[in-house]
């Protein structure tokens, strides 16, 4: 007698379907042969070369993975000291107002959030003359301000879990605040710190609102040329774009799952041979 799906297997496979399907679909028509994007005229990877020679998307997406790059580090940077500020700091007046500044930009429209940034630059430009011209610059401390909040929660919650008795017993022994912290805290916290960086790098990496707002002439980021090639009709070639990302995309969440994987293990492995010692 077989025995039927779950009700929780039925809507789980139904979820994966509504997720993924549209995806296999793009990637499929992505090697049509046909102008139009609807009608399959037979298998072809034509708009692959077309979207090599296109120097309009290749130059927006160095553009993108440049400024994705560098507001992820400097996310990571900031968002760390954030959740280090909100979770091993004592109670002081204001934390809870700095905790909230933390993480506004989680549930701040983003025209707002772009809308404001706008002003700033304005401002500063008429008194202080910096930035005399929006481009990279202004893309990158945007997406620095909003991918901050996103990487101060990853990491507060992991801080969260960490036992502080590791890290006391280290600064007993004579290590300072800062090697306990390069030894002990990071190598703990180092999964935190990947999910964030690869979490940052994503949003900036997609984002279009913002970008639409602080960037200029001289910077146009990937999703910028993909809007604006989109009201104009849909093109083959965007489909080709779009399954080159997910490739990539795919490949670099792989890479990342493995190798924090295999650093988890090690470090299992290594707590289990000092507690066999002790």
């Amino acid at each position: 007698m077989t025995r039927k799906p779950s009700f929780t297997t039925v809507m789980l496979i139904l979820g994966l379907l509504f997720l993924y399907l549209p995806m296999v679909v793009l990637v499929f028509y992505s090697f049509n042969s046909s102008r139009l994007v609807t009608v399959w005229a037979g298998f072809s990877g034509r708009w692959y070369l077309e979207l090599l020679r296109d120097r309009q998307i290749l130059a927006a997406v160095w553009t993108s993975l440049r400024i994705a790059f560098f507001a992820a580090s400097m996310a990571v940077c900031l968002g760390t000291l954030a959740a280090f500020v909100m979770t091993r700091f004592a109670r002081f007046r204001g934390k809870t107002a700095l905790s909230s500044m933390v993480t506004a930009p989680l549930v701040m429209p983003e025209v707002i959030t772009g809308l404001s940034l706008l002003l700033l630059f304005v401002q500063m430009a008429q008194i202080i003359g910096w930035p005399a011209d929006r481009g990279m610059v202004t893309i990158w401390i945007a997406h620095t301000t909003f991918c901050s909040a996103y990487v101060a929660v990853v990491v507060s919650s992991r801080l969260r879990e960490v036992d502080r008795s590791i890290e006391e017993a280290a600064m007993d022994l004579g290590a300072p605040p800062v090697k306990t912290f390069f030894q002990i805290t990071l190598p703990v916290i180092a999964p935190a710190l990947a999910a964030g960086w690869l979490l940052a790098f994503t949003l900036s990496l997609d984002d279009l609102v913002i970008a639409s707002f602080v960037s200029g002439p001289g910077a146009t980021t990937l999703p910028m040329v993909v809007f604006s090639s989109v009201r104009m009709g849909v093109s083959p070639k965007i489909n080709a774009l779009a399954t080159l990302i997910i490739l990539t995309v795919s490949l670099a969440t792989f890479l990342a799952w493995y190798f924090m994987r295999r650093s988890e293990a090690r470090r299992r492995q290594a707590l289990a041979a000092a507690e066999e010692g002790a």
